[in-house]
């Protein structure tokens, strides 16, 4: 793999069954989007991914080199990933939310705000942590109403700070 930004793709909760199966925190839409990529990165070592399947809510996963609980539950909170370069083209108008990072963060009126410091999301949708020059750190909704113009910099409506 490249030696380019790292995206997690999902993480490793434990085995599942006795043959080296591993249940996935997904950070993807869905398992067919994490399954898309096929090699991942977990931690000093590449897996290749042999399938993937739905088991209930959970995914679950079958790798290479994997066969048996005991390698797949060494495995548990292992970190998935795959290089920023492998991401699909998006198209325009559109932004991986790790591109956010560090991204400049103004008001509507142009006034300095600060920087995105990350991209959080709790289950209801994504947030923005923005780091303000002097440290503290405000969050808001990353929505087209409190977010209204992405580019270089983001412009944020300040109706929409806490």
């Amino acid at each position: 793999m490249t030696d380019d930004l790292a995206i997690e793709l999902a993480a490793i909760t434990g085995a599942h069954g006795i043959h080296g199966e591993v249940r996935l925190k997904l950070f993807t839409d869905d398992l067919a989007a994490f399954a898309a990529y096929g090699r991942y990165r977990a931690g000093d070592r590449d897996l290749v991914l042999k399938r993937t399947k739905q088991v209930g809510k959970s995914a679950v996963a079958r790798f290479e080199g994997i066969g048996d609980r005991n390698a797949a539950e060494a495995l548990r909170g292992t970190v998935l990933t795959v290089p920023r370069s492998a991401l699909a083209p998006l198209d325009e108008g559109e932004v991986y939310a790790r591109d956010l990072v560090g991204c400049p963060v103004t008001l509507l009126d142009g006034t300095a705000f600060g920087r995105v410091y990350g991209v959080e999301n709790y289950g209801a949708g994504d947030i923005l942590d923005v780091e303000r020059p002097d440290g503290t750190r405000v969050m808001l909704p990353f929505s087209t109403a409190a977010v209204p113009e992405i580019g270089d910099v983001l412009r944020i409506d300040p109706d929409f700070l806490p």
